[in-house]
C-alpha cells in the first residue's frame, strides 16, 4: 500500500472521477467513498485497479456484527487495499469485519488492511459532548476507540491528526493514522473543523493523509498534488 497522499474522488460519477485522473501520469493512492460507489459500484474499483491506482474503499460500515462480517466478506473480493468500519459498532463488530476480509480474501492474495473511523473531523469536542453524550475529551474519546480497534486486530484508525501523536504512543508505529482534513495553509476548511496542512500531519505522526476538495477543486489538481506530495515527503 502506498504511503502518498489519498486523493479522495468525491464525483458523482465515473465520468467525473476519470477525466479529473486523465491529466497524472503516475499511479496514485485514491479514496471511493459512498458517493461514487454507491453511483457506480464495483465496477469503480474494478477500474481503478485496472488503471494502476491504489483505492481506500471508504464506506465506514457500522451494523450487527454479522452483517458487518458478510458485507467484508463481499468487499474482500474487489481488490481494494483499505477499507473501514465505524469503531463505535464495537469490539466484536470490528472482530466479524476483520475475518470477513480474511474469509473473502483469495488465496495467496493479501488481505485489505482494515481500519476503524473514531471520531469524524467535522465533528467539534462540543458536538460529540452535547450529541453523542461522550463526556470526555474528544482526544480521550479517539484513543480509546484507537485502542479498541487494536484489540480487534484492525490495521489502524482514521483521526485527525491532532490525535495521531497520541495513537503512536498508546498503539504503536506501526499502527495505521490515516487522517483526513488536510488542507494548504490557504486553504478553506470547508465542512471540517479539525484540520492541518500536509506538513504538520507529517510531524505529528499522521501515516497516510486524506486530501479532497484541496486538489479535486483546484485549477491545476496535478500542480497542486506535487506541492502537497513535496511538503509530506520532505517532512518524512
Amino acid at each position: 500500500m502506498k504511503s502518498s497522499p489519498i486523493i479522495a474522488l468525491d464525483f458523482a460519477s465515473a465520468e467525473e472521477a476519470y477525466e479529473f485522473l486523465t491529466p497524472f501520469e503516475q499511479s496514485l493512492f485514491v479514496k471511493v467513498g459512498m458517493e461514487l460507489y454507491l453511483q457506480e459500484g464495483p465496477a469503480i474499483v474494478y477500474k481503478l485497479k485496472e488503471m494502476g491506482h491504489d483505492v481506500f474503499l471508504d464506506l465506514k460500515l457500522h451494523d450487527i456484527p454479522n452483517t458487518v462480517g458478510q458485507a467484508m466478506k463481499g468487499l474482500a473480493r474487489l481488490g481494494a487495499d483499505l477499507v473501514n468500519v465505524h469503531a463505535a459498532g464495537g469490539a466484536d463488530m470490528m472482530i466479524a469485519a476483520r475475518e470477513g476480509l480474511d474469509a473473502g480474501t483469495a488465496a495467496g492474495n493479501n488481505r485489505p488492511s482494515i481500519i476503524a473511523v473514531t471520531q469524524l473531523t467535522s465533528t467539534s469536542e462540543q458536538q460529540m459532548q452535547q450529541e453523542q453524550m461522550i463526556q470526555t475529551t474528544i482526544e480521550e474519546s479517539v484513543v480509546h476507540y484507537s485502542e479498541l480497534a487494536k484489540s480487534a486486530a484492525l490495521d489502524g484508525v482514521v483521526c485527525s491528526v491532532l490525535e495521531a501523536k497520541k495513537i503512536t504512543d498508546a498503539c504503536g508505529p506501526e499502527f495505521l493514522r490515516v487522517t483526513p482534513g488536510i488542507r494548504l495553509a490557504e486553504g478553506e476548511a470547508h465542512d471540517q473543523v479539525r484540520v492541518a496542512t500536509p506538513a504538520k500531519a507529517r510531524i505529528l505522526g499522521s501515516s497516510h493523509i486524506v486530501v479532497g476538495r484541496a486538489i479535486t477543486r483546484a485549477e491545476n489538481p496535478v500542480q497542486i498534488y506535487e506541492t502537497i506530495l513535496k511538503m509530506w515527503e520532505e517532512n518524512a
